[in-house]
């Protein structure tokens, strides 16, 4: 089996996540995470998730072709409001444990997709 070493253009892949933290390019960012094509940032949605938790990820609907939600340690289903929102904005979305959601992003990174990260920390 022959491997290639997987490189990013431009943008730093999640290097690794944990109890309430995320490292992302070799920094280390604690709490929930939002990364956009554009900048990287704290992500504290409502309980439940509202359309206004998605602000930020629709004002950059043209850089951004899929969403992925990392909904915590286990799946859950994204309320139909904010899923109706993000897809009437252009936007894709995918909910999934954050763990799973985390894997996904470096897989489309490395893709080099337009793909954006909202993560609950675990």
């Amino acid at each position: 089996m022959r491997l290639n070493e997987v490189t990013f253009s431009g943008r730093p892949p999640i290097d690794g996540y944990g109890p309430g933290v995320f490292s992302i390019g070799g920094y280390a960012h604690k709490g929930g995470l939002l990364i956009l094509p554009s900048r990287i940032g704290q992500w504290t949605p409502a309980d439940p998730i509202t359309p206004a938790c998605f602000a930020d990820v629709i004002a950059a609907a043209g850089e951004i072709d899929i969403l992925l939600v990392g909904m915590g340690a286990d799946i859950r289903p994204l309320p139909r409001d904010a899923r109706d929102a993000l897809e009437a904005a252009g936007i894709g979305v995918d909910a999934m444990a954050t763990a799973a959601a985390c894997r996904t992003f470096n897989v489309l990174l490395a893709e080099d997709r337009r793909v954006a990260a909202a993560l609950i920390a675990v």
